[in-house]
């Protein structure tokens, strides 16, 4: 009897727990605050696109993003333009250097690459960065990877207030014929990845450019990290066929076939297709 009692208990429970087909759907389109989630995101589990699954995360009104890295809180996802910014603390800015290795940097996990990275105008400056970092193996001989990314680098940074109240105005040389810059601007694409630990730096900062012109120094420089997203052309039409007949994009328990949410079923194409 107690086991008959203990097996109705649980199916009760996750009766209760997992929503049935049309309520996922009707969710899936939601709010973080004052922040819309739309395709190809999904808070719930099964909305969205499967490359962006596990990702988003909303605490207290507050959305959380979550990779390789670490999380950093979205600051704004922009869908006309396909992009997200980002923020964590432990990123250096203009009115405040961050030191000891704290920060995230930035890093996807390997499957999530085809689908997002920062934009190209966004310029990493990595900070206080050992002689022996992977950055300069084979100085002074082979160029450094340091450079300005749309207009942003480290020999502006170094006017920032933040520089000077640290009592360090500059971490090391900042001549390449003498020895490895105190800070060092590359873009994104140069590494794929930034970890402070394997680069063994000290910080970082991220600033990114939106604006055609050039911006006035680095006090008015967009400080975090956009980073843009994109789904491949056939996903896309998947989604607007299923959209177009009343569905709702998601993915199935696997994580990855795609599947269109339609009222009490899911279908391998739209709602008007039957399967």
């Amino acid at each position: 009897m107690q086991t008959l009692l203990t097996a109705l208990f649980l199916l009760i429970f996750s009766t209760y727990l997992i929503p049935p087909i049309s309520a996922l759907a009707n969710s899936c389109r939601s709010y973080c605050g004052n922040i819309t989630i739309d395709y190809p995101f999904g808070l719930p589990y099964g909305c969205g696109h499967p490359g962006f699954r596990d990702l988003l995360f909303c605490m207290n009104d507050i959305l959380m993003f979550h990779v390789s890295s670490g999380s950093y809180r979205v600051m704004e996802i922009d869908y006309a333009y396909q992009s997200l910014t980002l923020h964590e603390p432990h990123m250096s800015t203009c009115d405040t250097i961050v030191l000891g290795g704290t920060g995230n940097g930035f890093a996807v996990e390997p499957w999530r690459e085809a689908y997002m990275n920062p934009i190209a105008d966004n310029v990493f400056m990595l900070i206080g960065c050992s002689a022996e970092s992977p950055l300069f193996q084979g100085f002074p001989e082979k160029h450094l990877p340091c450079r300005n990314v749309s207009g942003m680098g480290c020999e502006e940074y170094y006017g920032c207030p933040a520089w000077e109240r640290s009592g360090h105005k500059r971490f090391g040389s900042t001549h390449f014929g003498s020895g490895p810059p105190a800070c060092c601007g590359i873009p994104f694409e140069a590494i794929k990845a930034i970890n402070l630990t394997r680069l063994q730096c000290e910080g970082y900062s991220s600033a990114y450019n939106l604006a055609p012109l050039r911006l006035d120094g680095p006090g008015g420089w967009s400080y975090g990290i956009r980073v843009k997203y994109s789904v491949q052309e056939n996903d896309d039409a998947f989604c607007g066929s299923c959209s177009a007949t009343g569905g709702t994009c998601g993915y199935g328990s696997d994580g990855i076939r795609q599947v269109c949410m339609c009222g009490n079923s899911n279908s391998t194409s739209n709602c008007d297709s039957g399967q």
